[in-house]
C-alpha cells in the first residue's frame, strides 16, 4: 500500500470513529424520555429549603414552573442562576416561578443561599435529587438540567445543560400568555 493511500485510510478510520464517538456523546446527554409520573412525584414531594423548613412542591399545580436541578460544585449552574432569578421576577406575578433542586448537601445549599440570596426557592434534595432529575429524563445525571412544566402538569422543555435565556424566556412567556 502506498503512504497516500495509508493515510487516506489512517483519515477515514479516524473520521469513522469521531463520528462514532459524537453519536454516542448525543446519546448519553440528550434527555430521554420522561417517566410520565414524574410531575406527579414531584407534586408529592415535600423537600426541605435552604433554611430547612418543609417546602411543599404540591403548591407547584397549577403553576408554570421552571424546574432547575443544580449543585453548588456546578459552575455552569452558578452562572445561570441570575438569569433565572429574574426570569422568576418576571413571572412570579403571572402564575409562573423558578424552583432549585439541590442535588448537593443541605449544609452547602444553605451555605451557599445565605451568601447569595436568590428570590426563588431553593429545596435540598441531596443525592435523591439526581433520581428526580433521571425521572425526568436526564439518563446522563448531568447539570445543570432545567425542565418546564406548564400550568396543566405537562412537561413542555427539557435542557440539560447552562440555559439560553432567551429561548427559555419565550417559552415561558408563551405558556402564560396561552395558560
Amino acid at each position: 500500500m502506498t503512504p497516500s493511500r495509508r493515510r487516506w485510510l489512517t483519515a477515514g478510520i479516524a473520521a469513522g470513529f469521531a463520528a462514532f464517538g459524537g453519536w454516542i456523546a448525543w446519546q448519553r446527554l440528550t434527555p430521554s424520555p420522561e417517566d410520565e409520573d414524574a410531575v406527579a412525584l414531584l407534586y408529592a414531594l415535600n423537600l426541605p429549603d435552604h433554611a430547612g423548613t418543609s417546602y411543599d412542591l404540591g403548591q407547584l399545580r397549577g403553576k408554570t414552573v421552571v424546574l432547575n436541578f443544580w449543585a453548588t460544585w456546578c459552575p455552569p449552574c452558578i452562572e445561570e442562576m441570575p438569569e433565572l432569578a429574574d426570569l422568576h421576577r418576571e413571572i412570579t406575578a403571572r402564575n409562573g416561578t423558578v424552583i432549585g433542586i439541590g442535588v448537593d448537601s443541605a449544609a452547602n445549599i444553605r451555605e451557599f443561599a445565605e451568601k447569595h440570596r436568590f428570590p426563588y426557592p431553593l429545596v435540598v434534595a441531596g443525592v435523591g435529587g439526581a433520581e428526580l432529575a433521571r425521572r425526568f429524563g436526564n439518563r446522563a445525571g448531568a447539570l445543570p438540567f432545567t425542565v418546564v412544566i406548564d400550568a396543566k402538569g405537562r412537561i413542555v422543555e427539557r435542557k440539560l445543560g447552562r440555559i439560553q435565556l432567551p429561548r427559555l424566556r419565550a417559552t415561558v412567556q408563551e405558556l402564560l400568555s396561552n395558560g
